[in-house]
């Protein structure tokens, strides 16, 4: 599951935080009934790598990500699961370093024209741009477009349904990343159907 085009089938990529092991399948399986292609599962929890492994197990057909790459822990631990791609909030030296092992896709993030160069000099034509609304959103990126016409963003931060379309309308935008599509209240009473519900409706829009 490396093609980056079978990765944004769908562009809007789920950015999840799973803070019980337990929903990370149902989780899994209700977004990608509702239509989306590719989940990014951050390591901001110490159930992170465990929730890839199962999602990817439960779910085959989706693509499976790590996001909020830091660092070598979350580096070797995101690939010792078989993610299916790497995502990071910036990127220096080091994880660069340890990016040329990786065997899936990576999409560093960069705030900045300048870091955009870098990680393009590095041989990365898709990156994250992160974060986008604080880094002047559409705006920054219509900007970037011109001088930078060889690199594509998945920005990332602050956007939400009412802004999306603004962002997918970007001809060097392949998708956005965010969590407005998760309604929290039924992901913690585990209610499946009314986050599917709910989750669909983001597509729609």
């Amino acid at each position: 599951m490396s093609d980056t085009h079978d990765l944004f089938a769908c562009p809007i990529v789920p950015v999840l935080t799973v803070n019980a092991l337990e929903h990370a399948v149902p989780l899994a399986e209700t977004l990608g009934k509702a239509g989306f292609t590719a989940l990014e599962v951050t390591f901001r929890t110490t159930h992170a790598a465990a929730a890839i492994a199962a999602m990817r197990k439960a779910c085959p057909d989706l693509n499976i990500g790590a996001g909020t790459i830091t660092g070598a822990a979350q580096f070797d631990a995101a690939c010792a699961v078989g993610s299916d791609f790497l995502v990071s909030p910036g990127t220096g030296p080091t994880l660069f370093n340890l990016f040329k092992q990786a065997k899936m896709p990576v999409f560093p993030g960069i705030a900045t024209p300048s870091e955009a160069l870098a990680a393009y000099e590095q041989g990365y034509k898709i990156q994250k741009f992160f974060p986008a609304s604080a880094n002047g959103g559409t705006a920054m990126l219509k900007a970037m477009s011109a001088p930078l016409a060889d690199i594509s963003f998945m920005p990332t931060g602050g956007i939400h349904r009412e802004n999306m379309r603004d962002y997918l309308d970007l001809p060097n935008v392949v998708a956005i990343g965010g969590s407005w599509m998760i309604d929290s209240k039924a992901l913690a009473a585990g209610d499946w159907d009314a986050l599917g519900a709910y989750a669909e409706r983001q597509i729609q829009a």
